[in-house]
């Protein structure tokens, strides 16, 4: 992919993207740039995030889960002095408009509805993880309920596969779900068993303007994009005092 010299080019896991899409006209005013935004999930396969860039891609910006920054940063495809947390995020589970509300406010309350659903949809990212690497093994239920979850790959978005009935529950970050029409209920996990998850970004090493990533950066960490931020479901590292 090549990158126009008047353009910026951010790659976005999806927690950020809609905080994101908001901010671009602000960044575009202040750099006198086209944002291109060339992914907005980290995915699966040839299109996911680190293969693009481990294929070379030239990008700008990168932002995704902390723990996933470093380790590009680990590869070399990041530059470590510009990691910048930005936001915190939790892991919400939707159900299609018109079904019931389900009860997930304690950790029985989660149990007996994972049980109780016919299919469940989650995420190839980090909340996709520790849902079928961690919450269902804590809540004792992961041979009943593995079988009949689906890992929503390639991009898509996991409330999209609920709107359309495909799966009867679905789990993923809560900023990724807000935006999802089709879906209702959407209600963060108990605080017991909550995973929070810090999104940073960072100047990607093949950057053509270090400088211009750089400012963009500092102008998603700084106050001006809190409400953004807020708004989108996620909870911004810089706070007004």
């Amino acid at each position: 992919m090549h990158t126009p010299a008047n353009a910026v080019t951010v790659m976005t896991s999806g927690a950020f993207t809609a905080a994101h899409l908001a901010l671009v006209p602000w960044v575009e005013r202040f750099t006198g740039k086209n944002v291109v935004t060339a992914a907005t999930s980290i995915g699966t396969g040839e299109g996911s995030i680190p293969n693009r860039l481990k294929r070379g891609e030239a990008v700008d910006v990168v932002i995704v889960a902390d723990a996933v920054l470093r380790g590009f940063v680990g590869d070399g495809l990041i530059r470590a002095e510009t990691r910048t947390p930005l936001a915190r995020s939790v892991i919400g589970m939707a159900v299609r408009a018109g079904a019931p509300a389900p009860d997930i406010a304690t950790a029985e309350a989660l149990k007996r509805t994972l049980l109780e659903a016919k299919s469940i949809a989650y995420s190839a990212s980090v909340s996709g993880q520790y849902l079928t690497g961690e919450l269902y093994q804590r809540l004792g239920i992961a041979e009943q309920v593995l079988g009949k979850s689906r890992l929503i790959g390639g991009g898509e978005r996991v409330g999209a596969v609920v709107a359309r009935g495909e799966a009867e529950i679905g789990f993923q970050q809560m900023s990724e779900l807000i935006p999802v029409a089709g879906i209702a209920h959407i209600t963060p996990l108990p605080p017991d068993l909550q995973k929070v998850s810090l999104f940073s970004a960072g100047v990607a090493a093949r950057s053509a303007d270090p400088e211009t990533a750089r400012a963009v950066i500092r102008f998603y960490a700084s106050l001006e994009a809190v409400p953004a931020i807020i708004k989108s479901g996620l909870e911004p590292v810089a706070l007004p005092a």
